[in-house]
């Protein structure tokens, strides 16, 4: 059963998140594996298990580099809205801007998606993630590392996977180390 969960409430034990990762622009396989790096390395995480990269078009603005993507599961006691902060400045931090335009290029994108079995609304973050059962960019990698998973207020993610759009997704050959 799912769990309404205060955005700027901290857990007392650490809860595992799920972390969406997309780039296409300035080389977007190594934007993710920075981004994996500095996941890593906060103090605050604990980088668990990532995916391979995958490779998709573009969801917004069909006159924009394709995107590479994957998903990360790391432990954590900062709250949701703590976590989201957290990932915005990495963002900024590998040249992040955010200009207002929705599904643009950029260097790197992280999202929330899932947050323990907790179901997050707030002006600032919805989790799980609302694009998570209609987008294979974020479905099939996260399924890559966590197949059983059950998404909040949902089911299990499995069972969107026969119906999400691929967008031209492709695993990609190589991956990389954290």
């Amino acid at each position: 059963m799912a769990v309404e969960w205060p955005a700027l409430q901290a857990p007392e034990n650490p809860v595992s998140a799920f972390i969406a990762l997309g780039a296409n622009l300035q080389n977007p396989a190594q934007q993710l594996h920075d981004a994996l790096i500095a996941i890593q390395g906060h103090p605050d995480l604990d980088l668990k298990r990532q995916s391979s990269l995958y490779g998709s078009d573009p969801m917004g603005p069909a006159d924009q580099p394709a995107y590479i993507n994957a998903v990360c599961m790391v432990l954590t006691c900062l709250s949701p809205l703590a976590l989201l902060d957290t990932l915005q400045a990495m963002e900024s931090a590998q040249g992040r801007v955010r200009d207002g335009q929705r599904w643009g290029p950029r260097t790197l994108d992280l999202d929330l998606l899932l947050y323990a079995d907790h179901l997050v609304d707030h002006p600032r973050l919805c989790v799980p993630h609302p694009g998570i059962t209609q987008r294979s960019f974020v479905l099939l990698p996260l399924l890559e590392i966590a197949p059983e998973i059950s998404l909040p207020g949902l089911g299990l993610a499995s069972d969107y996977q026969a119906t999400v759009p691929m967008l031209g997704l492709s695993k990609m050959e190589f991956g990389f180390e954290a």
